[in-house]
């Protein structure tokens, strides 16, 4: 790829403000064990610009620096901010400058040295993490190839077309092997592995490779077929080769030289030649030969053949503990060939021409995999549990071992991945596993970027989970015509479905609507924070009026909404219908209007109801009360323009004897201390929590407040006055009234004016009212004095918490 980005530099078709390119391998940077500067790293591997370079540097923007291959690189970088137990990275300045080739690339990505020039790295993506604090501008994933990208590949790389359409045909009935597919690297890899099942009449089609180990050990097994016979010891040769091979993964190594073999007691010859290419690589004018694998990906396959060839395994598990506690991720495709390996799929056509594999070894390593399975089930409070777990689950899906894998995860109720990037290959190896648990209840997808590809692959398993979290992972359209085909599965039991931030848009509502009318068991549905408009909301509201809908809570926050879809969503409120989430969207008082009057029929059964930022006034505080003396009992209001008025309108049906609001937010609405008697008013009745925050009620609202507070029937349990204008001169009414008080649980008062000279007050209030297990006080004006004082009350009383 990278070769490609300077050859289009080179003929002009890309890049034209770049002067100069230079290109680096971090393999070839590993041979480099001295300090240098950036000039003679330069001429190193360009020896002709010794006399040009003093002038790029005063003009480093037309510079661009390629850095190949970071997940290669043995040199730590460390990009963190806080670097404990690490020797702080150099920070070079001055092309001139010697220091180690690690600070050189450090200080160029972090534009201290050449400000102004552009950097490119390349990874594998079990390097990213360690660029995340890294200042870089722009992140790209390669997809590599895309749709009949795949298949025109194997057309020409077989010349018999019908070989062509069988190979392919099976690799696209195999989720994990299509998968791979994107990559150019694997394509050629299956080709030479799956062509002489296709071309070869003795081999038989159901032992065709279905993992990816078991693709690599046809790979190994062709080679060893064609050259196999050319050696008297091939394990022997094997085990040397793979040694070295386990090194260099150590190590980050992927090039060798004559040293390294003669160290593993290697020699070149024609059977070592199946397996490492040849280079001819120029050091100080001296050309010499090196050797590498065909892949990375190779050489780890045949390190973790090493561990089944050695005579003695009995260190195997430290081994493996050792290289799965790395945390850069440098063993992570080995550790998965080493548990693929433990499959008799996987290890008996190399047993062929090694003999066989150590039961011991293999008994060995299915242990170490239940071990480390069992282990990281709950441990994945932490992202690098969470990866640790989805790495666990590969070597379950490579080992294809059915009773293994219901040993360990045949009981799991609860899998989270939450903020955790899964590939499509990842999306196949979880799928193998939900495939395994029949007791599957939860499972947590959030922000996973699985998209439609990966849904594809988890699709047919879904049906099993009762509480389904997808925010965010980009599905569209598409993925959710996938997902209606695993709603409508018999037999299917998902109860909660969180669809959030995904891009859907009214194309899907149709394929929603079949679902909606018709599924049985799906209760709770989430389309929040997606474009669905009105025109969407038309085509829903007319499955929710099913008879055979369920659904009893529903999100359409941030819909797009208008008042053009009142009279649809009024449509809905049957008796099923108990939570409605309308929050930011545009129904303005005409929509309220219309939803009030769907409200009061008689068979409304709405509990919650959300309307927080719908550009809603005072003009629609009569509607709004109307609606009180039914089964609500949970009323946002949040960030409208209600107003004074709105607030007084709304308080008289607050006080009627047959509301029921117990949890009402009013949070930045425009309100002062105008309504504060309004507010106070209501504190005697069901009312328990209230939320006033970012208003301007100051401290003559609070002091009219306070005087409820005190009162004997007060049932308020959470009272939010954060960003209310208040200061000192409100604390003492405060900790007086809330010092007889016995409801009150959770206060906040952050974002205020409170000083020092509030502090006893406020220590009084924490102290008497015996009820408060959570004050919040941040963003005030106290000294650091003032909240020591104040957080040193925290221990006083059992479950305390003091927040400052």
């Amino acid at each position: 790829m990278v070769q490609k980005i300077v050859y289009d530099w080179a003929t002009g078709k890309i890049y034209p403000d770049f002067q100069f390119v230079f290109s680096f391998k971090f393999r070839d940077l590993n041979t480099i064990n001295c300090r240098i500067n950036l000039r003679n790293l330069i001429l190193f591997f360009y020896p002709y610009f010794g006399n040009v370079l003093g002038e790029l540097w005063k003009n480093p923007e037309g510079l661009l620096f390629i850095f190949d291959g970071l997940d290669e690189f043995k040199d730590r970088i460390d990009f963190a901010d806080n670097r404990r137990n690490t020797e702080p990275q150099f920070m070079c300045t001055d092309p001139e400058c010697r220091c180690k080739v690690s600070d050189i690339v450090y200080s160029l990505i972090q534009h201290k040295l050449l400000p102004g020039c552009s950097v490119l790295v390349t990874s594998r993506p079990t390097a990213l993490h360690l660029l995340k604090k890294a200042e870089i501008s722009v992140w790209a994933e390669i997809l590599g190839f895309v749709g009949d990208e795949r298949k025109e590949y194997f057309n020409k790389f077989f010349e018999d077309q019908t070989v062509a359409a069988a190979v392919f045909k099976h690799v696209e009935e195999n989720e994990i092997l299509y998968t791979m597919c994107y990559n150019p690297s694997y394509c050629w890899i299956l080709g030479l592995s799956l062509g002489p099942f296709f071309t070869q009449r003795d081999r038989k089609h159901q032992q065709v490779p279905k993992t990816i180990t078991q693709l690599y050990s046809y790979y190994i097994y062709n080679i060893l077929q064609n050259h196999g016979r050319e050696i008297e010891s091939p394990r022997d040769v094997f085990l040397k080769l793979g040694e070295m091979a386990f090194t260099g993964v150590a190590e980050k190594k992927i090039v060798f030289r004559n040293r390294d073999l003669i160290q593993y007691n290697l020699q070149p010859s024609q059977f070592l030649s199946g397996f490492l290419m040849e280079l001819l690589e120029r050091d100080d004018s001296i050309q010499s030969v090196v050797y590498t694998f065909p892949h990375l990906t190779i050489q780890e396959f045949v390190a973790a053949l090493a561990q089944f060839l050695t005579p003695d395994p009995k260190d195997i598990q430290k081994l493996l503990s050792e290289a799965d506690s790395e945390e850069d991720g440098r063993f992570e495709i080995f550790l998965r060939f080493v548990a693929g390996l433990s499959s008799p799929q996987s290890a008996w056509p190399l047993e062929e021409f090694l003999s066989p594999f150590l039961h011991q070894t293999t008994c060995r390593v299915i242990d170490w995999v239940k071990e480390k399975v069992k282990g990281q089930i709950g441990n994945t409070a932490t992202k690098a549990g969470k990866r640790n777990l989805l790495n666990a689950f590969h070597y379950l899906f490579e080992s294809q071992n059915k009773a293994l894998a219901q040993a360990t995860v045949g009981s799991v109720e609860t899998l989270s991945f939450s903020g955790l990037r899964l590939t499509p290959i990842d999306c196949v190896a979880l799928s193998h596993v939900l495939e395994l648990c029949d007791t599957i209840k939860h499972l947590d997808l959030y922000r996973c970027n699985i998209q439609c590809e990966g849904l594809r692959r988890l699709e047919h398993v879904l049906y099993k989970c009762q509480k389904l979290r997808l925010t965010s992972n980009n599905l569209g359209d598409s993925g959710v015509k996938l997902l209606s085909a695993a709603l409508r599965k018999p037999g299917c039991k998902i109860q909660e479905l969180d669809l959030r931030n995904n891009n859907l848009t009214d194309s899907c509502t149709k394929d929603l609507a079949s679902v909606i009318s018709t599924n049985q068991s799906l209760t709770d549905l989430d389309l929040g924070f997606n474009p669905l408009g009105d025109s969407g909301v038309k085509l829903l509201s007319v499955a929710l009026r099913n008879s055979g809908c369920k659904i009893q809570r529903l999100g359409l926050g941030d819909n797009k909404l208008t008042d053009s879809c009142a009279e649809d969503l009024a449509s809905v409120f049957n008796p099923s219908l108990t939570d409605l989430n309308l929050a930011y969207n545009n129904l303005g008082d005409s929509g309220v209007k219309r939803l009030s009057v769907a409200l009061r029929g008689p068979d409304c059964k709405i509990q919650k109801l959300n309307l927080g930022d719908n550009k809603l006034t005072d003009s629609c505080a009569e509607d709004l009360a109307s609606v009180f003396n039914r089964s609500l009992t949970d009323l946002n209001l949040g960030d409208n323009n209600l107003g004074d008025s709105g607030v007084k309108r709304l308080s008289v049906a607050l006080r009627g004897p047959d509301c029921k609001i117990q949890k009402l937010d009013l949070e930045d609405n425009k309100l002062t201390d105008s309504c504060a008697e309004d507010l106070a008013s209501v504190f005697n009745r069901s009312l328990t929590d209230l939320d006033l925050g970012d208003n301007n009620l100051g401290d003559s609202g609070v002091k009219r407040l306070s005087v409820a507070l005190r009162g004997p029937d007060c049932k308020i349990q959470e009272l939010d006055l954060s960003g209310n204008r208040l200061t000192d001169s409100c604390a003492e009414d405060l900790a007086s009234a809330l010092s007889t008080n016995r409801s009150l649980t959770d206060l906040t008062l952050g974002a205020n004016s409170f000083t020092d000279q509030s502090v006893p007050a406020l220590r009084r209030l924490i102290l008497t009212c015996r009820t408060l297990s959570l004050i919040e006080l941040r963003d005030n004006r106290f000294s650091r004095n003032g909240e020591n004082q104040l957080k040193s009350l925290q221990g006083t009383r059992s479950g305390l918490s003091v927040k400052m």
